[in-house]
């Protein structure tokens, strides 16, 4: 679900199109909404597709150490079944600061919003199979 990116459009609300290769090293296209705030495309680089457990890109803007976004889904297993879903983000560099306020309210905001389409998505998808399997 969080690799097939032309779905991304379909059920993301903070993620609203979506082009790339879940590969280490390939560049994804990505277009954020943050609630509130004017949208932006990016271009940040995979670093980790473990698909069905892990996929992690790193954004930057200008050059390195200026304003970097590493971003982080993980998918772990219960010993009590299920999955735990884990994401994370991580910004660095020298303007960090300066966008502190923005970063606090949109982008939470926004990845609470994505949290929770997650969440919707996955449960309709787990349906879905559950439903053919009963068939």
């Amino acid at each position: 679900m969080l690799t097939d990116f032309a779905a991304y459009k379909s059920w993301n609300p903070f993620v609203t199109d979506a082009s790339g290769e879940a590969k280490e090293g390939a560049r994804l296209r990505l277009r954020m909404q943050p609630p509130g705030a004017r949208g932006f495309t990016f271009r940040p680089v995979v670093l980790k597709a473990s698909p069905p457990r892990e996929l992690r890109w790193l954004g930057r803007t200008f050059l390195p150490a200026i304003f970097d976004g590493e971003h982080s889904f993980q998918l772990l297993p219960k010993q009590s079944g299920g999955t735990h879903f884990v994401q994370s983000e991580r910004f660095t560099g020298l303007l960090v600061p300066l966008f502190m306020m923005f970063l606090a309210k949109s982008t939470q905001a926004g990845l609470e919003a994505l949290n929770q389409a997650i969440k919707r998505q996955a449960e309709s998808l787990e349906r879905g199979i559950q439903s053919q399997q009963t068939a």
